[in-house]
């Protein structure tokens, strides 16, 4: 029987966990709380939107397509912006600008492998990259994460063979919320390095490190091009999530072999993200700064509020950025306890089975929690009701 690539994969875990709502009422004392998807569900900064408004009004050029790799005047932004991040020196030319970055992912694996060729993900994973790997007919060899939810370098090493092409690592991670060490990057860089694989590294969520200065010395090698491929995104950092701009930075050799597959799929990334993009550049450095200490609020309460979880016998593996990641102590799977959470509790979170391999036992006794669409009020009453919870 004849099946397509999209057979070769699951159903999107956010596309999924929506169904699970189709039917259920929630009470006016236990409204639901929505704890299953990592996307700020406010609209961007009004100037932001004032600017975009104007451009669509009064700009020829916002209607029509643009260059395959990004508005000139958005990468030049965005290279100078991640030279000062990373106190380092890119230029626009090592920069492309793409529709969101699940489509830079989508590119680079393009350009770099060939059917049956393979690419290590820790796991838990961030779905939506296996996704594509499957779709594509890579095969994903998943890194089991060790102590404090990261990833090892030695077992990393020991899943190599010769059609290994990369290794995928996401920093602050998606779904786990860790931070990875520098020296931790470093370390995969070299072992990539000396394999000849690429390291990729997406970043979305830098904007909500908790880490001052530079995250990581990568950017700052002199040989990053041949090894390193950066990934970004605007969605979070300005709230510009529909309007799916993100970023790849890379040698600009492998940006070319990305152009032909990103001028078969959208041609260009939309004028207007881009022009709201380059707004938030030049004039959101202080609200992000805001943003971000909002987020890490969120994560304090989330850390300063789990003893009462933890003498039930729940864990907080992992805590950062949008997310913690916490096992629970019941017999039970947790893709049944998401279901009875919804149906009980009035909260929708996401399974540890929709981050990890078919099969595997630690899915069955975790949750991802994105909370970044919930303040500190929200968290103790989320707190509250896990606590409340029997199993």
């Amino acid at each position: 029987m004849h099946l397509a690539r999209t057979n070769a994969t699951f159903v999107s875990p956010i596309v999924e966990s929506r169904r699970w709502l189709q039917g259920v009422t929630f009470s006016e004392n236990q409204p639901l709380l929505n704890l299953s998807q990592a996307a700020p569900a406010d609209p961007p900064p009004t100037g932001l939107r004032q600017a975009m408004a104007e451009a669509v009004l009064n700009q020829t050029s916002a209607h029509l397509y643009g260059p395959v790799l990004g508005n000139p005047d958005l990468r030049a932004a965005l290279a100078e912006q991640i030279s000062r991040h990373y106190e380092t020196q890119v230029t626009a030319q090592e920069v492309a600008i793409t529709s969101g970055c699940n489509q830079a992912f989508a590119a680079t694996i393009q350009s770099l492998c060939a059917e049956g060729d393979e690419v290590i993900l820790p796991t838990p994973w961030y779905f939506n990259h296996k996704m594509w790997l499957d779709m594509q007919g890579v095969t994903t060899l998943p890194l089991a994460v060790g102590a404090g939810m990261l990833p090892e370098v030695e077992k990393a090493e020991a899943l190599i063979t010769d059609r290994t092409r990369a290794i995928a690592l996401v920093t602050p991670n998606n779904p786990c919320g860790v931070e990875y060490p520098a020296a931790l990057l470093d370390a995969f860089y070299d072992l990539a390095q000396r394999y000849g694989l690429t390291l990729i590294v997406d970043e979305t969520y830098r904007d909500f490190d908790s880490r001052s200065g530079a995250p990581h010395g990568l950017l700052q090698r002199s040989d990053w091009h041949n090894t390193l491929v950066h990934l970004y995104s605007f969605s979070k950092a300005y709230r510009l999530t529909g309007h799916r701009v993100g970023a790849i930075a890379a040698a600009p050799a492998r940006l070319l072999e990305m152009e032909k597959f990103l001028d078969t799929v959208t041609i260009c990334p939309a004028q207007v993200g881009q022009i709201g993009a380059k707004w938030g550049i030049e004039n959101l450095d202080q609200w992000l700064a805001g943003e971000r200490a909002e987020i890490l609020k969120r994560r304090a309460a989330i850390e300063a509020g789990f003893a009462p979880l933890s003498d039930k016998g729940w864990q907080l593996l992992g805590l950062g950025a949008y997310f913690a990641y916490v096992a629970h102590p019941f017999e039970q799977s947790s893709d049944e306890i998401a279901q009875r959470l919804l149906r009980e509790a009035g909260m929708l979170l996401l399974p540890g089975t929709m981050f990890t391999p078919e099969g595997a036992p630690e899915g069955h006794r975790q949750f991802r929690i994105a909370f970044a669409n919930v303040n500190e009020s929200g968290i103790q009453e989320m707190l509250s009701r896990l606590a409340k919870f029997a199993g």
